[in-house]
């Protein structure tokens, strides 16, 4: 998946990391989900914490997000249209995507790690959660 913002299999306490670092609300990325097979996560950070929303990919090859209840389940051609949905306010989620965390380059993470920046983290579950970042 070529998309600036999809960070594939990260785990979630990396995402969390990614999230914190630039601080705005409504920054967001795509990870692959932990538990649950086939499935992607749509982070968002949002007063200073982190929102995790399922998305998960139909038989038609369509993407289905699970938004907050009481919202209208939509279903979306690409993960693009579904991004270009959510930018908008008052869509279902904790709040409007406004900032992609972009992935980095090959280059950038062979730098950082040459540099020993890099740290080692735990593989933990993601279930349905809210994480409360200091």
């Amino acid at each position: 998946m070529e998309l600036p913002f999809f960070h594939g299999k990260i785990t979630r306490r990396t995402c969390e990391e990614l999230l914190a670092k630039k601080r705005k609300n409504g920054s967001y990325l795509i990870r692959e989900s932990e538990s649950v097979e086939g499935a992607l996560c749509l982070c968002i950070f949002f007063e200073n914490l982190v929102y995790t929303y399922r998305i998960f990919r139909e038989h038609q090859g369509y993407f289905r997000i699970q938004t907050s209840e009481g919202a209208p389940e939509r279903i979306f051609r690409t993960l693009k249209d579904l991004i270009y949905a959510f930018e908008k306010p008052d869509q279902g989620l904790i709040t409007n995507l406004r900032y992609p965390v972009k992935k980095q380059k090959a280059s950038q993470r062979s730098q950082r790690f040459n540099s020993g920046i890099d740290k080692v983290y735990s593989e933990i579950d993601d279930a349905d959660y809210v994480t409360v970042l200091p």
